[in-house]
């Protein structure tokens, strides 16, 4: 998610022991030499931006369900990075399981809805701790046991728990344009974030996190989202204002959560990005750091009220 004056949130401030704080890395440079003060690539950021925008845009509006395997695949992909990240800090998360379960907590929620979910999410959880408990052999002693797991389920819980409400949205009546309701307002939370962070950020909103988020960042962001919220649920939702606004104040809320939960997460383990894959951005999972419980609020919401 681009940070409202920065997206470069991860400095480096120690490991999961509590090893001392590093110093903030140097933003990145861009082909021409200069650092953008987003601290990454921008063009590239826009080029890839775009194209994964206009991909999902045509997905929604021509092939719904293959959302789904979209949504799979990129959940799959975040959950490895994000283990990877882990167990470089020594924190051994069970991949596998994870990965697996995580692919049951998808697709399940497609023809079994919400008990799909809690099914597949409980069996995950219960052989993400066996495995963890046993992963040593019958006769080691587990280490750091309680940590570990305490870590699987939060994983777990993070990623396609969160990513799964994306899918029940989408199965819900015109879901594609639920969907496309809630993915425009994260962007509109990021663009107006940005913008006016950039513009006029001059209050930190959490320097111990996010040294570069601003408040004035912030209000920009609500501003944004709560006129988004107004234009799509009113023109392709077909339904009352005053709901676009109640769901643009909320995903500005949780998106600007999740983008702090991720951007402490990644200081703990003293590391920039999650993942390379997406340049200018940097993994799958610093794109869906904002998009996770934004799914879950517009889910409620939808599902509430419309």
């Amino acid at each position: 998610m681009a940070e409202q004056t920065a997206a470069g949130d991860a400095v480096p401030a120690g490991d999961v022991t509590g090893a001392p704080a590093e110093e903030a890395p140097t933003p990145q440079a861009q082909p021409n030499g200069k650092s953008s003060r987003a601290g990454r690539n921008l063009p590239a950021a826009l080029s890839v931006g775009f194209a994964l925008g206009l991909s999902l845009i045509a997905i929604l509006l021509w092939a719904p369900k293959v959302l789904i395997g979209v949504i799979a695949v990129a959940i799959a992909v975040a959950t490895w990075e994000v283990a990877k990240r882990l167990r470089e800090a020594g924190v051994l998360v069970p991949r596998i399981p994870l990965i697996v379960g995580g692919q049951a907590i998808i697709w399940l929620s497609w023809p079994f809805g919400t008990e799909g979910v809690v099914g597949a999410f409980g069996a995950t959880a219960l052989l993400c701790m066996m495995w963890r408990l046993f992963d040593h052999g019958l006769d080691a002693q587990p280490r750091n046991f309680l940590r570990d797991t305490a870590i699987t389920v939060f994983v777990l819980s993070w990623i396609p728990l969160l990513a799964s409400f994306a899918t029940m949205l989408l199965l819900e009546d015109r879901g594609n344009l639920r969907v496309l309701t809630f993915m425009i307002l994260v962007v509109c939370s990021d663009v107006g974030g940005y913008v006016a962070g950039v513009l006029f950020g001059k209050h930190p909103m959490v320097p111990a996190i996010s040294p570069k988020k601003s408040w004035e960042g912030f209000a920009g962001s609500l501003v944004f989202c709560v006129i988004g919220g107004l234009l799509t649920v009113t023109l392709l939702l077909q339904a009352n204002s005053m709901i676009g606004v109640l769901v643009g104040v909320a995903v500005v809320l949780v998106a600007t959560a999740g983008d702090l939960i991720e951007s402490q997460v990644k200081r703990e383990l003293g590391i920039k990005d999650m993942g390379t894959l997406l340049p200018g951005h940097g993994g799958i999972m610093d794109r869906l750091d904002s998009m996770l419980p934004s799914a879950l609020v517009s889910w409620l919401v939808f599902t509430a009220l419309l």
